[in-house]
């Protein structure tokens, strides 16, 4: 009942941004098909990042194989790829091809470089899209490598996300004009427009270039992490000064030792006293102390410690479905809910089905998926 009910997605099965996006739309309530390889690993119910899509197997060596793709997009309002430039296009079903059967379909391309410029064809990860738009240089402490985020900036806010709301506007823009369009998000794009804050700080001559000496990258005592009693940590982020005396009251701290808080000569002095102060309580008692307070202080938990948490809790923000835990579809809607539709699908567990619903003739199913059981 998702606000995107009644969109029908083909996503071409890969990896990471790609799926990320998918699960997105299908969280909303989009009917999404996945087109898997019939070869290599069966799929897994507990692969979260799966969840809430039909899985069809078709080998696209197979030219009925293609020919199928194409008539599956005559009736789709989307589709979703993340190949290198060129190969859906060398399969047969670049967006020309696609487009020209369906011109009112939305065609995503999900790309690390993106669909032009030199290194287009090159290979690459998250770390290195993210290398190249000034995102990695500016993480971590001062005197250290750059530490990778996860993959969480390029991979899938850069990503993922990018391509979801570049599909979502593209399906607004064609209920104008009634055409469809190439979406073309690429990670490295993606990471440089999550660095947008920090350029303009940069641009007002708030933000240096060294790394570890900055406001919000761990050097101000203000917004860190502090080692506590028990080998835990807290988070620590009153960057205003009444939540900065907060924090400072609820700890027992003089306020005149944090004279000129916000000068980067006092910092180090600054961590000192609190790291001193936060090493004798443990963080769950340093929690306690600060659980209904605007002191901006939090305890860092584990994924296993995250979802027991009383306000992730009260408000679902993790779920366990299929045998794992999970995060809940985001955001929220008031009268036209996410939720997780079907569980992570085998691969082609669905393909018998899916054809026949798009109106293949018993014959043409059995020539596409004939080791597929019926579902």
């Amino acid at each position: 009942m998702g606000p995107l009910r009644g969109v029908k997605v083909l996503e071409m099965a890969g990896i990471g941004p790609g799926p990320f996006c998918a699960m997105l739309l299908a969280d909303l309530g989009a009917t999404v098909i996945r087109v898997e390889r019939p070869d290599g690993p069966p799929g897994d119910r507990r692969d979260v990042v799966m969840r809430g899509r039909r899985s069809l197997a078709l080998d696209l060596k197979n030219p009925k194989a293609v020919e199928a793709v194409l008539r599956l997009a005559e009736q789709s309002d989307v589709l979703i790829e993340g190949f290198r430039p060129g190969v859906m296009e060398r399969l047969g079903l670049g967006p020309e091809a696609v487009r020209g059967r369906n011109p009112r379909l939305i065609y995503g391309r999900m790309t690390g470089w993106g669909q032009d410029g030199p290194m287009a064809k090159l290979a690459g990860h998250d770390i290195n899209y993210i290398a190249l738009t000034g995102a990695l240089h500016a993480m971590g402490r001062a005197g250290e490598p750059p530490a990778p985020p996860l993959n969480l900036v390029g991979d899938y806010g850069g990503g993922g996300m990018l391509l979801a709301m570049g599909i979502m506007a593209a399906l607004v823009e064609r209920g104008t004009s009634g055409e469809g369009q190439v979406v073309d998000a690429a990670m490295v794009d993606g990471a440089a427009l999550l660095m947008a804050p920090i350029f303009g700080m940069k641009a007002r001559g708030r933000w240096g270039s060294a790394r570890g000496a900055n406001f919000l990258d761990g050097a101000a005592s203000f917004y860190d992490s502090y080692a506590c009693a028990c080998g835990g940590y807290v988070a620590v982020g009153p960057i205003e000064p009444q939540f900065f005396a907060e924090m400072l009251a609820r700890m027992g701290l003089d306020a005149a030792a944090f004279e000129d808080r916000m000068s980067p000569s006092r910092w180090p002095a600054h961590k000192s006293i609190l790291a001193e102060a936060f090493r004798a309580r443990t963080r769950d008692e340093w929690a306690a102390v600060f659980a209904d307070s605007d002191g901006c202080v939090a305890p860092i938990l584990s994924m296993e410690e995250a979802p027991s948490h009383p306000h992730n809790a009260a408000r679902g923000t993790f779920v366990e479905r299929d045998g794992a835990v999970q995060p809940a579809p985001a955001p929220r809607f008031s009268r036209t809910p996410g939720a997780i539709g079907a569980p992570p699908a085998l691969k082609g567990e669905h393909s018998r089905q899916v054809l026949a619903e798009f109106g293949f003739a018993p014959e043409e199913i059995e020539a596409l998926a004939p080791a597929a059981s019926p579902r």
